[in-house]
């Protein structure tokens, strides 16, 4: 099924498939629900979606930060009366699927976050203004320099998203009072989480941090070395493969140290 469904008088575009256990997938910064074609998960009811001002859904003026898109999701949710769900969340997708479990713990029964776009170093987070007014000043175009090595899909997909919707998205994760994408923040945000956390990395030093996190029972950081942002993309057997058998797991499994595959 693909419908819209409204949430705050925004009509969200969505696709609902399959049976099973829900699993929420939320695709990433100036990206749609397309970002998860070559994925599929047989063993669930999947809800994808094209959050405000991508894809398929209406643009607005303003509503783009981390807690807009968190708050959307919460209502659909709950208008589909899907219960708690397993929310996976891709870059900015993983910076939602985190607030909304932060914001409505009740919706979210496990978190995976793909690469999310929080806990940037001190050297990344020097340059969160410089790349702000670059978006502000050239748009899709700027955000298209700054994920020079996305796939032609995604690529495409951010030179369709406007340019208020990328700068307002980038400044809700990291500028903006209250981001956590940088790593202090977020430290002290995942802190507040109930609900285990699967986070696949592409970077030894990413996955060594999110290690050290204050994290409940059963999370898990998981290091594929050698793959770039989009690791769905680049792994969609092992991805899915992961995610089904950490889901399974999660009753009796003990939070780990950083696992390499």
């Amino acid at each position: 099924m693909a419908a819209n469904v409204e949430a705050r008088g925004v009509p969200i575009w969505l696709s609902d498939t399959g049976t099973g256990d829900p699993l929420l997938l939320v695709h990433g910064w100036g990206g749609d629900s397309r970002a998860w074609s070559g994925v599929t998960f047989a063993r669930h009811r999947v809800i994808t979606v094209d959050l405000r001002g991508h894809g398929r859904s209406p643009v607005l003026g303003h509503g783009y930060r981390p807690a807009d898109y968190a708050g959307d999701l919460a209502l659909l949710i709950d208008r589909l009366n899907l219960g708690p769900v397993a929310a996976v969340g891709h870059s900015m997708g993983g910076q939602i699927v985190a607030e909304l479990a932060l914001v409505r713990p009740e919706l979210v029964s496990a978190v995976v976050a793909i690469d999310p776009a929080y806990g940037a170093d001190e050297a990344e987070a020097a340059t969160f203004e410089e790349r702000l007014a670059a978006l502000r000043l050239d748009g899709p175009e700027a955000a298209v320099r700054q994920l020079a090595l996305s796939p032609g899909a995604i690529r495409d997909q951010l030179l369709a998203t406007p340019g208020h919707v990328l700068a307002e998205s980038y400044a809700g994760m990291y500028t903006d009072p209250g981001a956590f994408g940088a790593r202090p923040a977020a430290a002290a945000r995942l802190a507040g989480l109930t609900q285990p956390l699967l986070c696949i990395r592409p970077t030894p030093g990413m996955a060594a941090w999110d290690t050290g996190l204050s994290l409940p029972y059963g999370s898990r950081v998981v290091l594929w070395n050698g793959c770039g942002h989009f690791l769905h993309h680049e792994r969609p057997a092992q991805f899915v493969n992961l995610i089904e058998s950490w889901l399974t797991s999660l009753p009796e499994a003990p939070i780990s140290r950083t696992a390499t595959e």
